[in-house]
């Protein structure tokens, strides 16, 4: 962990450079390398094709981000990464934002230790 993903309409396909903006939450991610180990991150997108903004009366959008942690981080540490990260995406998304009707949004879901199952050998390649 951490695991960050991006759900947004199709109807900014075009315009959000999707790959940029995965880019940019890796590396604030990898920036706090106390708080989160390189090789448990992973960001992705999802493309919605079936979704209702509103009333639907307009070509409305969104981005919403999920970041899920495991548990154990001081809040302190949370609430920086997460407005970085929000910081992030709103600046990666002015342009659209001053053009279109766009609701931008991100939630934090932390996990506890029970239910949690994972296995990853890319840890390795950084604790050498």
């Amino acid at each position: 962990m951490p695991h960050i993903i991006i759900e947004y309409t199709d109807n900014i396909k075009d315009e959000i450079q999707i790959d940029g903006l995965l880019r940019k939450v890796n590396d604030v991610l990898i920036s706090y390398p106390s708080i989160f180990p390189i090789g448990g991150i992973r960001s992705r997108a999802i493309e919605l094709k079936h979704y209702r903004v509103a009333d639907g009366t307009e070509d409305d959008a969104f981005v919403h981000a999920i970041l899920k942690i495991g548990a154990g981080r001081q809040d302190s540490d949370k609430i920086k990464v997460c407005d970085h990260l929000f910081e992030t995406m709103e600046s990666h998304l002015a342009s659209l934002f001053s053009k279109r009707y766009l609701a931008l949004s991100m939630e934090l879901t932390e996990f506890s230790d029970f239910g949690t199952y994972k296995k990853n050998n890319i840890h390795n390649r950084y604790n050498k």
